[in-house]
């Protein structure tokens, strides 16, 4: 399929930019987002008015591409384009995985083509999904490893093998090279090092990209190796990007994997006009699929650089103190009078000899915080409390506590396992009671949850639900038929006393009952193609939430994620069973799915903020997610300022991710080359949180971990400069 032979007058619709590619460096909150925005500006086209609109894209007009390093970037860029510029040019806003995933989807026919593979529309994995697909298709080769000898995890060995491959694609490597790559730079003799063993992970993974290919199941690791080395390089693909966009926006280009670096340099070749930021302080992702040295490579094909010199915030103040404090930490240097260490209490009952615990530290932020707020007059959005590891309890301690203050609280992309919420967990059991022969999925206990939350809400009443607990454990145990292949729910006059349950929960068990009974009549009606899962699932959804209750915006986007990963999971069924020889029951592919979601592999945020209610809350958020958010804030509260987490920034690094930088020199690292990379990145991780702090930091610190273990980590010597600062004072 020849795509040039497109009629010739498109090229007359593109007007480009009026401005010159421009390369944009500078440290956090130094100013780059606005430099960005008002070239943008400068750049648009006299014949193109501005305003308040804006138009829907069509083929045929060139479009300007913004890229940002996430959705949440994303929205915030989109937000301050429209109201601070106004424009009527179409704007395609993406992160660049949305990028490369969608150029991939809407240029298929020229990779298959390319490859000669099946014409049929691909179909993107989800991660859990991958990895279910993956143990199954490796599970031979997996018992022949011996990986309970070795001490390794099926699990972690399969998710570290697929990471594989993601890392290859985005820094522009062919799979073929992951196994010299994995031999040359990973050092050590442990298992998992051995050159035998990285010559069987490109095995498993040659196979698993066959596989994938032939079924049109397209990874993300698959999808960057696509477009990397089929898509980018086509001729067709690069005239039809011309034609596209006559712009590129892209900020924060520190966080982009390698590939995106081709690509600009694809579209800088192209003369389509390209203004990018990028932060040395940033380097978010660096470990997970980001090569910010691959970025900065291409900083001299620009026409223009610009340097932004000064950082935000307390950074120039408190970053090379804070440096200097940590590496001569024998000098007792005291820290400047905005960082306060808090004082943490002991009990009247409390020995001194005993180390601060972590539940003393978490009760004395909160009433630090509880204290900036109701006498300081700090408003709660005008605080965040930033850890490397916030852990369940530590959350919900912190939010209990403030909420009892009438202090909002927003944690940031929480995310917890769907199976977590009572919602879920009842409609898995109700699907056990609708499909036959998965009687072996369901307990009492399951089925007493179930009949509590699919029951009439009664709010502000007590029970707050129409059958309380009490009576739904007498209920299944005394109607509730088990059965291998049919387990029922029986009539409530099956139990000799049921008049004491009384009218209400009669009712609402009769109202379960008879929806059930109608649900399993019309699956035996449809034999041998009943409705599938998620058909059910929707069905239940409308008959005892939507009708009978309202929602929390939470409940909501759990319902949303199980719908999503049900459709999603049986969309990848079917596309195995129009492939597959061996076809699958449906009954094996539910309990598949029932048993998946019960293991906890799904996750979705357990408390999303309303961007309207989130402005005035307390910001609850790890490292990572907050340097992510690139936002700032009055008062910071580091937590667990002793923690060794510090000195990854919060976040863990993919297995061997450094072996696929485009600066790796082919072997593994010294300990000196370890060494300073890891101080690089804590000086990093300190130069851009404290740019994002307005007035205040406060040091929170406890002896003991959340597991009982001391903390003495990289920051450590912070903590004694603090106490020898509020000596002085």
């Amino acid at each position: 399929m020849d795509l040039s032979s497109k009629p010739s007058n498109w090229d007359l619709e593109r007007s480009p930019l009026r401005c010159p590619s421009r390369w944009i460096t500078g440290p956090s909150r130094s100013g780059k987002t606005r430099r960005l925005i008002q070239v943008f500006e400068q750049g648009l086209s006299p014949g193109h008015p501005q305003g308040g609109g804006v138009r829907a894209v069509v083929p045929i007009t060139p479009a300007v591409l913004i890229l940002t390093a996430n959705t949440t970037n994303q929205r915030d860029l989109s937000d301050r384009l429209f109201l601070e510029v106004g424009c009527r040019d179409p704007l395609v806003f993406k992160t660049p995985s949305g990028f490369i995933i969608d150029e991939v989807f809407l240029f298929w026919p020229l990779i298959f083509q390319a490859l000669q593979l099946k014409a049929q529309f691909p179909l993107r994995l989800r991660p859990e999904t991958e990895q279910e697909l993956a143990t199954t298709l490796w599970q031979r080769e997996l018992d022949d490893l011996g990986l309970d000898t070795a001490g390794v995890m099926e699990y972690r060995f399969v998710r570290d093998t697929l990471d594989l491959l993601q890392l290859a694609g985005a820094g522009g490597f062919a799979p073929a090279e992951i196994a010299p790559r994995l031999s040359q730079g990973l050092a050590g003799d442990t298992w998992e090092t051995k050159p035998e063993m990285s010559e069987k992970r490109g095995d498993l993974l040659h196979h698993w990209q066959q596989w994938c290919l032939e079924r049109g199941l397209l990874s993300y690791g698959l999808i960057y190796d696509l477009y990397g080395r089929y898509l980018l390089g086509d001729r067709h693909y690069q005239r039809q990007l011309l034609r596209r966009y006559r712009g590129i926006f892209a900020d924060d280009v520190d966080d982009y994997p390698a590939l995106m670096a081709d690509f600009l340099q694809t579209a800088l070749t192209a003369e389509i006009p390209c203004v990018v930021t990028f932060n040395p302080n940033g380097q978010n992702r660096l470990g997970l699929n980001a090569d910010p040295y691959a970025l900065a490579q291409i900083q001299s094909t620009f026409a223009h650089c610009e340097t932004l010199a000064t950082a935000g915030g307390l950074g120039e103040t408190l970053t090379p103190i804070m440096m200097k404090v940590i590496q001569s930490p024998s000098e007792l240097i005291p820290l400047p009078p905005m960082v306060e260490l808090l004082q943490i209490c002991r009990g009247e009952e409390e020995p001194e000899f005993l180390p601060i615990s972590r539940a003393a530290l978490l009760r004395a932020t909160a009433e630090r915080l509880i204290k900036a707020v109701k006498q300081e007059g700090i408003a709660p959005g005008d605080i965040a409390v930033i850890g490397p590891g916030l852990d369940a309890i530590a959350r919900y301690t912190l939010m209990e506590i403030l909420k009892k203050q009438d202090i909002a609280v927003e944690p940031l992309n929480e995310q917890r396992p769907l199976i977590t919420s009572p919602l879920v967990r009842a409609l898995l059991t109700l699907l056990t009671l609708v499909y036959p022969g998965l009687g072996a999925l369901i307990d009492r206990d399951r089925l007493a949850e179930m009949l509590v939350v699919l029951s009439d809400r009664q709010p502000g009443q007590i029970p707050p639900t129409a059958i309380d607990p009490v009576r739904a454990g007498l209920l299944s145990d005394h109607c509730y038929h088990f059965d291998p292949q049919h387990p029922r729910l029986l009539p409530v006059t099956d139990y000799p006393r049921w008049d004491r349950f009384g009218h209400q929960v009669v009712t609402a068990y009769n109202r379960i009952r008879d929806w059930l009974e109608s649900q399993t009549q019309q699956i035996q009606e449809s034999a041998p193609h009943p409705p599938i899962p998620p058909v059910v699932l929707n069905a239940a959804i409308e008959q005892f939430f939507n009708k009978t209750r309202t929602l929390s915006y939470g409940e909501l986007a759990v319902l949303r994620g199980l719908m999503e990963t049900a459709q999603h999971f049986w969309e990848v069924d079917t596309r195995l069973r129009q492939n597959e020889g061996v076809q699958r029951s449906p009954l094996e592919t539910l309990s598949q799915f029932i048993q998946l979601l019960r293991r906890g592999t799904i996750t979705a945020n357990a408390y999303p903020a309303h961007r309207e209610t989130g402005e005035n809350a307390v910001l609850l958020a790890t490292i990572y997610q907050y340097r992510n958010l690139r936002r700032s804030h009055r008062w910071h509260f580091w937590l667990d300022v002793g923690s060794n987490l510090w000195q990854s920034g919060g976040a863990t690094d993919l297995f061997a991710h450094h072996c696929f930088l485009r600066e790796n020199p082919g072997r593994p690292w010294t300990a000196e080359e370890q060494t300073e990379r890891q101080t690089a990145k804590l000086t990093r991780v300190l130069a851009d949180l404290t740019a994002r702090i307005e007035e205040r930091l406060i040091l929170c610190h406890s002896e003991l971990a959340v597991n009982g273990m001391e903390q003495r980590g990289p920051l450590s010597p912070l903590i004694d400069a603090a106490q020898i600062q509020g000596v002085l004072n």
